[in-house]
C-alpha cells in the first residue's frame, strides 16, 4: 500500500497554529487534504500528529472527516512516520508536510513514479540540494524498510526531526534521486512558516479557489506572475532556517557535522 503521511502539528514556534488558519472558508490543512485526495499513486493518507494535548483540535478534525490518524512523539518525527507506517501497515511512505497547503497532486504522481520506475531507496523532488521546485511543493518518496532502518539506526538530532535526513544524507549507502521541473522555478515560495507565508497563500487560494478548486501549482506561479505585489510578500524570507538550527543541536550534541553542501546557493 501507498500512502501519504502528512506531518501535522498545531504548534510551531513562528506561526502557532499556521496549519488551521484560514482561506475561503476552510483551514489550510483541509485545502492541502483536498488537493492531496486527488493524487491518482496514493491509496491512503494519514495524519501524523502528536500526542500534545494541543494538537487534540488535529484529531478530532479528522474524526470528524475522516481521514486516518496516528498520534506520537511531538519532536521525535522520525519514530512518529514509523508508528504511522506500522500502524496502517503501509509499504510506501509519501511524505508529505503540513505546511504546504498548494501542493500539487501531479507533483506527488510525478515523485512516486520516478520511485516505482527505478530501483531507488529514496526519491524526492527537493533533496538533495540545489532544488528547482519552489519550496512548498516537498515531496519524498521511501520504503518502509529504509524507515525501520533510519528509525532503528538515527542518533542525531536533525535526524530525529527531519526524517529522511538519515537517508539523503547517505548517498555512499542509499540510491537517491531528485526529480526536477522542467526549468528553476525554485525563487518561488510556497510555504507556511510565517505570517508573510500565509498572506500569500490566503491571497492565492481566494483569487483561484472560487474558480477552479483544483487549481495546479502552474496557475498558482503564473497568478504570482501576474501580481508582483503578491510575490514579493514573502520572497526574502530566508529558507531553510530549520535545518540550521538542528544542524547546530548536532554539534551541542557533540556530533560531527557534514551537511554535504545542503546550503549551496541555487541555481541560476
Amino acid at each position: 500500500m501507498i500512502a501519504g503521511i502528512i506531518q501535522a502539528r498545531f504548534g510551531s514556534s513562528r506561526l502557532p497554529g499556521k496549519i488551521m488558519l484560514q482561506a475561503c472558508g476552510k483551514s489550510m490543512l483541509e485545502l492541502m487534504i483536498e488537493r492531496v485526495q486527488r493524487s491518482k499513486k496514493l491509496d491512503k493518507i494519514i495524519i501524523a500528529t502528536s500526542i500534545s494535548a494541543q494538537d487534540d483540535e488535529i484529531a478530532e478534525f479528522c474524526t470528524r472527516a475522516k481521514i486516518d490518524h496516528y498520534r506520537g512523539s511531538e519532536h521525535d518525527l522520525l519514530s512518529r512516520y514509523k508508528g504511522a507506517a506500522d500502524k496502517f501497515d503501509v509499504d510506501l511512505i509519501v511524505r508529505l508536510t503540513s505546511d504546504t497547503p498548494v501542493i500539487d497532486a501531479k507533483t506527488i504522481d510525478d515523485t512516486v513514479e520516478a520511485y516505482m520506475k527505478n530501483e531507488y531507496d529514496f526519491v524526492s523532488n527537493c533533496y538533495p540540494m540545489p532544488r528547482t521546485y519552489p519550496d512548498g511543493t516537498n515531496v519524498e518518496v521511501f520504503s518502509h524498510q529504509i524507515l525501520n532502518e533510519a528509525d532503528r539506526e538515527a542518533k542525531k538530532p536533525s535526524e530525529r526531526e527531519h526524517v529522511t535526513f538519515f537517508m539523503w544524507m547517505q548517498p555512499e549507502r542509499y540510491k537517491i534521486f531528485r526529480v526536477d521541473y522542467q526549468k528553476d522555478i525554485s525563487r518561488y515560495r510556497l510555504n507556511l512558516d510565517y505570517k508573510e507565508d500565509y498572506i500569500v497563500l490566503k491571497t492565492i487560494f481566494e483569487n483561484l479557489y472560487p474558480k477552479n478548486q483544483n487549481f495546479s501549482m502552474e496557475d498558482a506561479l503564473k497568478w504570482l506572475d501576474v501580481h508582483p505585489e503578491i510575490y514579493k510578500i514573502n520572497s526574502n524570507i530566508t529558507q531553510g532556517q530549520g535545518f540550521v538550527r538542528s544542524l547546530e543541536a548536532d554539534r551541542k550534541a557533540g556530533f560531527d557535522v557534514n551537511d554535504r553542501g545542503l546550503f549551496k546557493d541555487r541555481p541560476t
